[in-house]
């Protein structure tokens, strides 16, 4: 998560795609140079570009140049994949299958990083520090296509050093040309066999793509279950069925699921599971009826609305950590129900704008402050603090973002959180309830920062269990932890601190 103070996003990717360097125009046909699509054409093959576009004559699959480009972005300029991607897809003027195919190179590439370096520098004799980043991003477009895909070694072989001639001529074509040859040379199974650590962590770490460090938080956080961090590590190197949420009042998830063409989901009662298609097209979404949000996020806000007061609920509510705005957007949509009203906290201008934006018509006000000191009134009956984290819970969503994070972060991020969760308490009124949230499942996030304030301040810790009716397997209590291998959500830890009376 985004470690701002007040900062969260569990709901949704932060950050902003950055300029990019001008493109050809366009034509009636899509971008200059580039023939339009055709449906005909099996996905991942090449696509004719004509001479005199911007990167030169040749042969040139436009789908693997968008996928290229998201490395690229992420390389140079530290973007977001999902975020860079969808505006290179408009501009080249992808759909359906090509689309999803460029999607799958990019965010494929991007989640495992780790072993395509590895691979790679062991083909190439050199450190991948050592290599030119636009020849790196290419490499590892390939290797990728090699180990983890069904396209064949000849395509994707062919295709990369395609890109590397049409930018940058025929010498460095066959450097990338005698590397890919050599990663062809094993298959996936053999390249973990030669490259793994040979400690479990490691060797599973290694081959579903996450930094050892990660895969060691997960297996700390699975506790006496740490046998499931294979399977976890797989999940979490899938890319996720989007997921929506009907908002109360306005559509039901059974209605969603009709017009949408999805599923219900199975832990929510707002849950929708979005099998294929891009969401931002379906009319429930457009007209704010439905929103994108995981299910383990909607649990998550659900969670503070149940959770059982001392004295009566005055309808007071407050999220300390309000942007993008999601679960300030469920919990006001339940809040207008009852004529209660939302104060929202987000310290960034133009994420506040965002939760204005995801709660327009709902009884809610937007402060822009620092959540631990946002000069508001105390006497909350009920307070979400989703608490900005490393984000370690929500990795299949951020491809790139497992590469990005290292331990370092997270003694900041810990401070961070104690000093929120403390706040919350201070505007809290006695009886009323906390709710303390992390997209993260790492120990000195979660369990470590909740004990540590519950025993400075004599909280009573509720059993968060209870608050989530109907979902198995979420520990042993008093706090719940969410699993991407066993519920399909992100990893989302949720703890219930109410304050004595």
């Amino acid at each position: 998560m985004d470690p701002r103070p007040g900062a969260s996003g569990s709901d949704t990717s932060r950050g902003s795609a950055q300029g990019r360097r001008g493109r050809s125009g366009r034509d009636s046909d899509g971008p200059r140079g580039f023939s339009r699509n055709d449906e005909s054409r099996r996905p991942g093959e090449p696509v004719r570009r004509r001479s005199g576009a911007r990167s030169g004559a040749g042969v040139v699959d436009v789908p693997r140049l968008v996928a290229r480009d998201v490395l690229r972005a992420v390389r140079e300029r530290d973007a977001y994949a999902n975020l860079v991607l969808p505006v290179l897809l408009r501009e080249y003027g992808l759909s359906g299958r090509d689309a999803a195919f460029a999607t799958e190179l990019a965010y494929g590439a991007c989640r495992a990083l780790g072993v395509l370096d590895a691979v790679i520098a062991e083909c190439a004799g050199r450190p991948v520090a050592d290599i030119d980043g636009p020849l790196l991003d290419v490499l590892r477009l390939g290797v990728y296509q090699l180990l983890r895909t069904r396209v064949g070694a000849h395509a994707a072989v062919d295709t990369a050093v395609d890109l590397v001639r049409s930018e940058f001529g025929s010498g460095k074509a066959g450097f990338v040309n005698a590397v890919l040859r050599r990663a062809a040379g094993r298959s996936a199974e053999q390249w973990v066999e030669t490259l793994a650590p040979a400690d479990p962590v490691g060797r599973a770490a290694f081959e579903f793509g996450h930094p050892v460090w990660v895969a060691q938080a997960f297996a700390d956080a699975l506790g006496a279950r740490a046998g499931e961090l294979r399977d976890l590590l797989a999940a979490d190197d899938q890319r996720p069925i989007v997921h929506l949420v009907a908002r109360p009042g306005e559509i039901t998830a059974e209605e969603l699921a009709l017009v949408s063409g999805g599923e219900e989901g199975r832990w929510s009662p707002y849950a929708v599971y979005l099998g294929s298609g891009d969401p931002a097209q379906l009319e429930a979404v457009r007209e704010g009826m439905a929103a994108v949000q995981d299910e383990g996020s909607q649990l998550v806000a659900l969670s503070l609305t149940r959770a059982r007061l001392l004295g009566p609920d005055s309808g007071r509510w407050l999220d300390l950590c309000a942007g993008p705005g999601g679960k300030t957007a469920l919990l006001a949509a339940l809040a207008d129900i009852d004529g209660y009203h939302i104060d929202a906290v987000e310290p960034a201008e133009h994420r506040a704008e965002l939760v204005r934006k995801a709660t327009r018509g709902l009884p809610v006000t937007v402060h822009v402050a620092d959540g631990r000191a946002a000069g508001l009134t105390p006497g909350y009956d009920r307070i979400l603090v989703d608490a900005p984290c490393t984000g370690l819970g929500a990795l299949r969503r951020r491809p790139e973002a497992r590469w990005r994070r290292t331990p370092a972060d997270v003694r900041d991020l810990t401070v961070l959180q104690s000093e929120l969760l403390g706040a919350a308490w201070d505007l809290l009124r006695p009886g009323g309830v906390v709710v303390y949230s992390t997209c993260s499942p790492h120990l000195p996030e979660t369990v470590s920062v909740v004990a540590d304030f519950a025993r400075r301040s004599q909280a009573e810790q509720l059993d968060t269990r209870e608050l989530l009716p109907g979902v198995s397997d979420i520990g042993d209590g008093p706090a719940a932890q969410l699993w991407p291998h066993r519920h399909g959500t992100d990893a989302m830890f949720l703890a219930a601190l109410r304050k004595p009376v």
